[in-house]
């Protein structure tokens, strides 16, 4: 209940002081949309560069990957392995 009264409190004194300093409001509105828009474009760019390093990396490791045919084939029958040792294991 205090912190219903406290907030009706404060939402309608804000509501005078923008009220009464509306002008002041909007010079302070007018100084801080610059900022907040160099601020998120230059978050923008940052992220933006970091994906294209990221998809640059990618396509680097796809072409690794393809390469190394013997692995997969070996981490195959190193699976192979383990299944059969699990079924081995499984029976009393």
């Amino acid at each position: 209940m205090k912190t219903l009264i406290g907030g009706t409190i404060a939402a309608a004194l804000g509501l005078v002081g923008l009220v009464i300093w509306f002008n002041e409001f909007l010079q302070v509105l007018a100084g801080i949309i610059p900022v907040m828009l160099l601020f998120a474009g230059c978050l923008a760019i940052y992220l933006g560069f970091d994906e294209l390093k990221e998809t640059w990396k990618g396509s680097d490791t796809e072409d690794t990957l393809v390469e190394d045919e013997s692995e997969i084939e070996k981490y195959k029958k190193e699976i192979d392995e383990l299944k059969e040792e699990i079924e081995t294991l499984k029976k009393p």
